[in-house]
């Protein structure tokens, strides 16, 4: 059975503190794992000037912007609680959203009361400097919160990784506008309702539900003063570039397609069982999916009969079966670009070693978005599923004989957002994670996640950082008050 659909049967944009009235233009809401429409939502062209000037308001009148740090920090920290308290609900809403298993979206849903709390400590700590510049002078350095931010959010975790931007900007003391896709809206409307529950003031989480016509009003608006994006690095280099225009903070989080590395020396059950994970979790819809493992040659032909056999055995069903391993692709369009990558790779020689195809699931799923996790052998190195990001379940393996060539294969692509490797040696992995143009390298593990590390890409995997006391800097714009207790010298000695 698929999830419960919830309750609401429309979702409109959250502003000023509350639902707007259905207007503007439908979108269908379709459960991945059946192809059936769920519920609506709705595009209202007036919601982004009335989300601005809620948020505006309450940054610049309202209690919020004049908020002490650790009052903040006790909001955060019930924000987290609630959500906690409505796990399930948001988890079904995420799963109805993308098609990944409703353990795994729980799991993250839970998981998500250790940002808020993380980010609440780190609101504690945001103290102003002082500098002596003289026997008479002196210089506080204060870090002001930017105002209004716009947090564009992707379909593969609206709510995980939306909260990735809105507990640090609320921990800095910005107010913060979600602009989740119009496919993947309802756990962002739910947010800022339980945002409103934890006691925060209206108007300081809002919600644009639109396309791209509302995300550019929203960049574009006077009183928006921070831009924050996750999603494809072509969306984020358009997105950018209307920021720049306006001289905008701009922080994003793009494209991916990492380099999993396995040295002959490694210890090669947990490098293929890392490798699976770090691959097909949520279906390889996740901008860190190890999409291209890389083996050295003494050990490749092992690596791949015993990673192949791994993958054989994930499960491929019903994402609210607790059993199930990865559920649908969240679109016919996502279904249809994995399919056109695999098929311009077979056809170019490739081998599928497993998968290659739509996966056979039961009756009550066949109009939904499914294909078999794919391991692809002997794949040219300039074909484009080696090179692009596929966003699916969807692996090539090569070999590799030395560091260099490892290093390599791994740089060569536009993108640097992940990486990973596995070797017993420790000289080896130091100067690995060194020469590897990655983000964020994981060594001897795959796809670690914590709310304290850095997160972000270097070349077009993004700009700025997320996670980690890093993250709130993001939101923070430094003024400096120099300030003469004395007489001022007369620079003209008159």
């Amino acid at each position: 059975m698929t999830p419960a659909t919830p309750a609401a049967a429309e979702y409109t944009s959250h502003t000023e503190g509350a639902r707007r009235a259905p207007a503007g233009t439908s979108v269908p809401l379709t459960d991945p794992a059946n192809g059936r429409v769920w519920a609506l939502a709705r595009l209202d062209p007036d919601a982004v000037d009335d989300a601005v000037r809620g948020a505006a308001a309450a940054f610049r009148e309202g209690p919020w912007g004049t908020l002490p740090a650790h009052a903040r920090a006790d909001l955060l920290h019930r924000l987290g609680d609630v959500i906690v308290d409505h796990a399930d609900e948001l988890a079904r809403l995420e799963t109805l959203a993308n098609g990944k298993p409703l353990a795994a979206t729980r799991g993250e849903v839970r998981a998500l009361a250790r940002w808020y709390r993380y980010f609440a400590a780190a609101a504690e700590t945001l103290d102003d400097r002082h500098r002596t510049l003289g026997a008479t002078t002196d210089a506080l350095i204060r870090h002001e919160p930017l105002g209004v931010v716009a947090a564009f959010t992707p379909f593969n975790g609206a709510l995980s990784l939306g909260s990735w931007k809105l507990a640090p900007a609320l921990a800095a003391g910005n107010t913060v506008i979600l602009k989740p896709p119009p496919q993947a809206p309802a756990s962002s409307v739910r947010l800022a309702e339980l945002a409103l529950d934890a006691g925060l003031p209206p108007g300081v989480v809002s919600v644009v539900i639109g396309g791209a016509e509302e995300g550019g009003r929203l960049v574009e608006h006077p009183d928006v003063a921070m831009v924050t994006f996750t999603g494809s690095t072509a969306v984020a280099r358009t997105l950018g570039a209307r920021a720049a225009s306006r001289m905008k903070r701009y922080v994003c989080e793009a494209g991916g397609k990492s380099a999993h590395i396995v040295f002959a020396d490694a210890d090669l059950d947990a490098a293929v069982t890392a490798a699976r994970q770090g691959a097909f979790s949520a279906a390889g819809q996740t901008c860190v999916a190890g999409s291209r493992v890389l083996v050295q040659r003494e050990v490749y032909e092992e690596f791949l009969s015993r990673y192949a056999e791994a993958v054989r055995r994930l499960r491929v069903g019903d994402p609210a079966d607790p059993a199930t391993h990865v559920g649908p692709v969240a679109s016919a369009a996502q279904l249809e670009r994995i399919e056109g990558y695999v098929d311009e790779a077979l056809a170019g020689g490739a081998r599928a070693v497993t998968g290659g195809r739509q996966a056979p699931v039961s009756p009550e799923f066949k109009e939904g978005y499914w294909y078999e996790p794919t391991v692809l052998a002997d794949t040219a190195p300039d074909a484009a599923v080696c090179r692009e990001e596929v966003f699916g379940p969807v692996v090539t393996v090569h070999p590799f004989d030395t560091d260099d060539e490892a290093v390599e294969i791994a740089n060569s692509v536009e993108y640097g957002l992940a990486a990973g490797l596995w070797t017993r040696d420790a000289a080896r992995a130091h100067r690995m994670s060194r020469r590897l143009q990655a983000g964020v390298v994981w060594v001897n593990t795959y796809r670690l996640l914590h709310w304290s590390v850095p997160f972000g890409g270097y070349k077009q995997s993004g700009i700025g950082r997320e996670n980690g006391v890093e993250a709130v800097a993001e939101f923070l714009q430094t003024k400096s008050v120099v300030t003469e207790y004395g007489t001022p010298a007369d620079p003209f000695g008159a």
